[in-house]
C-alpha cells in the first residue's frame, strides 16, 4: 500500500476546525514495519479503517499544536491518550497542545465507534505515525532555515535545536515553511526510541481535559443550547414492539409550558436503531415537558412481547439448558460417554439476568432541521451510525446531516444506539426546523434501554480417580444480540460465543460446548464486556465448586486446567472472531493467563488466615485480547451484610500506553463489576420492565465500594508487542471472584445473580 500521511494543509479538508500552519493527517496504514504488523487486526487493517485521512494534527503559528480526536470521551481517557501519543512522538509540550474532537464522518476520520476497547490498541502506532512526520519535517525545515545537514537538528520540548552552534526556533516558527515540505514516505519514518518518552508510559499525564470537566466549564449533551430551542421527552410504548392506538392530550396541553404534542412512529422488530415510537411532548421547558407527558391517556396496541415474563422465560432457558443438544459450538473427544462412565462428577447452573447500562448521564440529543440539512449534539458512542441513521429517517442524504459530538456522562455501549438522535430529528422536523433537545429521564433509560442480555449456564464436569478433569460440558443459553438486527435470531453469534465460551483454553481431553436457542422479547444491545459477563461468572465460579469438590486449592485447580505454556491459534477453538484480531498476531497465550494468576495470588497472598466471616475468592479471565486475573476479600456480617475490604487485579494488556487512565478503568470496571453481581437486575412482568429508577436497579454507593483496589499492571517487553483493550477486561473476573469469597466466607453458593437477599439471616 501507498503511505498515506498526508500534508493538507492547503484543502478545504480541514474546513470548520481552524487549523492552519502544518496540518497532517494519517490514513490507511502501509504496515511497512512489524511492529506496525503487530498492532494491526485482521489483514493488516484496524477495524472500519478507510482510505482517506483520519486523525489530523496541526501547528499554529504561534505554536499551538491542535490535535484532532475521532473517538469519544466518556471517561475512559482516550481525549487524552491518543493525542498525548503524537505529542509525544512529535516532541510537542503537552501544555502547549490543544485537543478538539471530531464530529461524525467516516470520510474524513475512519471508524468512529467507541467500542470494544480497541482505540488505543488500533491507532497507537497511527498517531506516533502522524507525530513522527510532523516532527522530521519540522527538523527538515529547521536544517534548511540554518543551511546546515538534518542530521545535526533535533527536535526538543517544542522547539528544533542545532546543538552544535546553541541555535533553537520554536515549532510556531517552523509552520509554515514546513507545511510545505513533501511528506516522509512511511518507510523512512524515524521513531523515537521508547527510553526517550516523555508522555508515553508514564502515570502522570494531566487529562486534556480533566480541568474543565472538574470545573463544569465543558459541555456535555445535557448543556447544548441554542437560540429558540424548545424541549421534548417521549412516552414510549411500555412493552418492546407495542404500538400507539390513541392518545388524549387536553390535560397535558393546559400544563403551563406545554406547546404541543407529536407522535412518533413506531418500528417493527427487529430493533436495529430505529426509534420506539409514541408520543412526543414539546414544552418550554424540559420540566414542563415531563409533567405534560404524565397528564396524556394513552391507548396502546399491545404487541408481540406484552406477555414476557421473566420468571417464565427463566424456567425456559433452564429447561434447555439441562436438556442434551442445541447447536454444537465445539467438540473434542466424547464429553457425554465419560459423564455417564464416570463415578465423579460435578454439576451447576448458574443465571444472570438482563442489565441496563444506567450511565449517570441518561440520553439526550439537539436537533436543528433546516430543511435540506440537520445538525446534531450529541454524548454519542457512534457518530457515523448516527448520522447514517438520522439521514435515513429524514429522508436526507448521510452528507446533509452533521453529528456534534459532546462529551459523555457514561456510555457502557447505550449511546452506541442513536435511537434517541432520530427522535430528536423527527421531532425538530416535525416543528418546521425549530432546534429541539429532546431528553429521556433516568425512567425513560432503564426501561427502554438496549438490554444485556439475560443468560442461563449449565455446566458439568467429570474427573478420573486421580482427581483429573477428563470431561467439560457447558451450555450457554441467552437472547443474542444478532436478534437487535435480524429478529428470527436464535443463537449466540461467534462474537458473543467467542467470549469465554469455545475460547476456553483448558487441557481437558473431552470438551463438549453447546448453545440451544433461545429468543428474544426485548432490545438487546452492547453492555460493557458483553457476553463475557456470564459466561465468565458461570465458568470461573463452577472451577471453585470443582476445587471444593475435590478437596483442591482453587489456583491449583485452575491452573492445572489451563496447562502448560503455549500459544493457541484462537482458529483451533473454533473461535472465529478473536475479538476482531489477528489470530497470528494474537494468538491466546496460556503463560500470559498463568502469570496474571500466579502473580495476584502471590500479591493478595492467597490462602492467609482470616477471621470467620471472611474469604478470598479468585476468578480469571481473557477477553479483549487482554489477561485478567483478581482476587476479592470479603466480610460477611451476621446478617448477610457484605463488605469488600480488598480488590487485587493484575493485567497483562501488553504495552501500557497511559498507565493512570488504565488503573482507573480497571478500579472503575472492579466498582461496576460488584454492583451489578450484588444489586443488578431488570425483570419483566408483561412485557414492561418493573424497574425504572435507581430505587429498583440500584447501583453501589461510594461506602459500598472496595476499601482498597490494587491494580497491577504487567511488564510488556517493548512497544512493538500488541497491545490489548483495557476498558472491558477488568469486569468478567469480578463477580464470580466475589461469589466465590463469599461461598469461602459462608459456605454458601451464589449461583443466581444479584446477590441481595440471598445472604440474609
Amino acid at each position: 500500500m501507498k503511505d498515506k500521511i498526508a500534508n493538507i494543509s492547503r484543502r478545504n479538508f480541514v474546513k470548520g476546525f481552524a487549523l492552519s500552519g502544518l496540518v497532517l493527517a494519517v490514513g490507511l496504514p502501509g504496515l511497512s514495519t512489524a511492529a506496525e504488523a503487530k498492532q494491526y487486526g485482521r489483514d493488516g487493517m484496524p477495524h472500519g479503517w478507510v482510505d482517506n485521512p483520519l486523525v489530523f494534527v496541526s501547528i499554529a503559528e504561534d505554536g499551538t499544536v491542535t490535535i484532532v480526536a475521532h473517538r469519544s470521551e466518556m471517561g475512559q481517557g482516550v481525549r487524552t491518550s491518543l493525542p498525548m501519543v503524537v505529542a509525544d512522538e512529535m516532541e510537542a509540550d503537552w501544555a502547549q497542545v490543544k485537543v478538539v474532537q471530531a464530529y461524525g464522518d467516516e470520510e474524513k476520520f475512519g471508524n468512529q465507534d467507541t467500542d470494544g476497547s480497541r482505540s488505543v490498541r488500533h491507532f497507537f502506532m497511527p498517531m506516533r505515525n502522524v507525530g513522527a512526520a510532523a516532527r522530521m519535517m519540522l527538523e527538515t525545515a529547521a536544517a534548511a532555515l540554518w543551511s546546515v545537514p538534518v542530521s545535526e537538528v533535533k527536535a526538543m520540548n517544542h522547539k528544533v535545536v542545532h546543538e552544535a552552534s546553541g541555535r533553537s526556533v520554536g515549532f510556531g516558527e517552523l509552520a509554515q515553511s514546513a507545511s510545505k515540505l513533501p511528506v516522509p514516505e512511511r518507510e523512512s519514518l524515524i521513531y523515537k526510541d521508547a527510553s526517550d518518552f516523555r508522555y508515553i508510559g508514564k502515570s502522570d499525564m494531566k487529562l486534556a481535559d480533566g480541568e474543565v470537566i472538574a470545573t463544569g466549564q465543558t459541555e456535555y449533551g445535557m448543556d447544548i443550547r441554542l437560540e429558540n430551542m424548545v424541549y421534548a421527552v417521549v412516552a414510549h410504548p411500555p412493552a418492546y414492539g407495542d404500538t400507539l392506538a390513541s392518545y388524549d392530550d387536553k390535560e397535558t396541553l393546559n400544563v403551563p409550558g406545554v406547546i404541543k404534542t407529536l407522535t412518533l412512529p413506531s418500528s417493527a422488530p427487529p430493533a436495529v436503531f430505529n426509534p420506539l415510537g409514541g408520543v412526543v411532548v414539546v414544552a418550554e421547558n424540559t420540566w414542563a415537558a415531563i409533567q405534560g407527558r404524565e397528564k396524556l391517556k394513552i391507548e396502546w396496541k399491545a404487541g408481540p412481547n406484552s406477555d414476557y415474563e421473566s420468571a417464565a422465560f427463566r424456567e425456559k432457558m433452564q429447561t434447555s439448558a439441562n436438556q442434551k443438544g442445541g447447536k454444537v459450538l465445539r467438540q473434542l473427544g466424547d464429553s457425554y460417554q465419560v459423564l455417564e462412565d464416570a463415578e465423579a462428577t460435578i454439576s451447576a447452573d448458574y443465571y444472570i439476568p438482563h442489565l441496563a447500562q444506567a450511565p449517570m448521564e441518561p440520553p439526550v440529543a439537539t436537533a436543528y432541521f433546516k430543511g435540506d440539512s440537520c445538525e446534531l449534539w450529541a454524548p454519542t458512542q457512534a457518530p457515523q451510525a448516527s448520522r447514517d441513521t438520522v439521514a435515513k429517517w429524514l429522508e436526507l442524504k448521510p452528507e446533509q446531516v452533521k453529528v456534534n459530538v459532546t462529551l459523555l456522562g457514561g456510555g457502557f455501549g447505550r449511546k452506541s444506539k442513536p435511537d434517541f438522535l432520530v427522535e430528536a430529528a423527527l421531532t425538530s422536523k416535525a416543528l418546521g426546523g425549530k432546534p429541539v433537545k429532546l431528553v429521556w429521564t433516568r425512567e425513560d433509560d432503564i426501561q427502554h434501554s438496549y438490554f444485556h442480555t439475560v443468560s442461563y449456564e449449565h455446566l458439568q464436569a467429570a474427573f478420573d480417580e486421580n482427581g483429573k478433569t477428563q470431561a467439560w460440558l457447558h451450555r450457554t443459553v441467552a437472547p443474542s444480540i444478532a436478534s437487535t438486527f435480524d429478529a428470527s435470531s436464535v443463537h449466540q453469534m461467534p462474537i458473543e460465543i467467542g467470549m469465554g465460551v469455545v475460547n476456553i483454553p483448558f487441557s481437558i481431553p473431552n470438551i463438549q460446548l453447546e448453545n440451544p436457542a433461545a429468543e428474544n422479547h426485548t432490545r438487546i444491545g452492547w453492555f460493557r464486556s458483553v457476553s463475557n459477563i456470564p459466561h465468565a461468572f458461570a465458568v470461573q465460579s463452577f472451577i471453585s465448586e470443582m476445587a471444593h469438590q475435590q478437596n483442591r486449592d482453587h489456583k491449583a485447580l485452575l491452573l492445572e486446567l489451563i496447562g502448560d505454556d503455549r500459544e493457541i491459534d484462537p482458529r483451533m477453538l473454533r473461535d472465529e472472531w478473536n475479538y476482531g484480531e489477528s489470530p497470528e498476531q494474537y494468538p491466546l497465550n496460556t503463560g500470559r493467563l498463568r502469570r496474571v494468576i500466579e502473580h495476584v495470588t502471590e500479591t493478595a497472598n492467597w490462602g492467609k488466615s482470616l477471621p470467620e466471616g471472611q474469604g478470598q475468592g479468585l476468578a480469571a479471565h481473557y477477553s479483549f485480547v487482554t489477561y485478567v486475573a483478581a482476587v476479592v476479600e470479603v466480610k460477611v456480617s451476621d446478617d448477610g451484610e457484605v463488605s469488600v475490604p480488598k480488590v487485587d487485579i493484575s493485567v497483562d494488556c501488553g504495552p501500557q500506553v497511559n498507565p493512570e487512565r488504565i488503573r482507573s478503568q480497571v478500579e472503575g470496571a472492579c466498582i461496576m463489576g460488584i454492583s451489578l453481581a450484588m444489586l443488578g437486575e431488570i425483570s419483566f412482568k408483561d412485557g414492561v420492565a418493573v424497574q425504572n429508577n435507581f430505587d429498583g436497579y440500584q447501583v453501589s454507593r461510594m461506602n459500598e465500594a472496595p476499601a482498597e483496589i490494587n491494580v497491577h499492571l504487567m511488564p510488556a517487553n517493548s512497544y512493538d508487542d500488541p497491545l490489548g483493550g483495557v476498558g472491558e477486561p477488568g469486569m468478567p473476573p469480578i463477580a464470580p471472584a466475589l461469589c466465590n469469597a463469599i461461598f469461602a466466607a459462608t459456605k454458601k453458593r451464589i449461583r443466581n445473580l444479584p446477590i441481595r437477599y440471598q445472604l440474609e439471616a
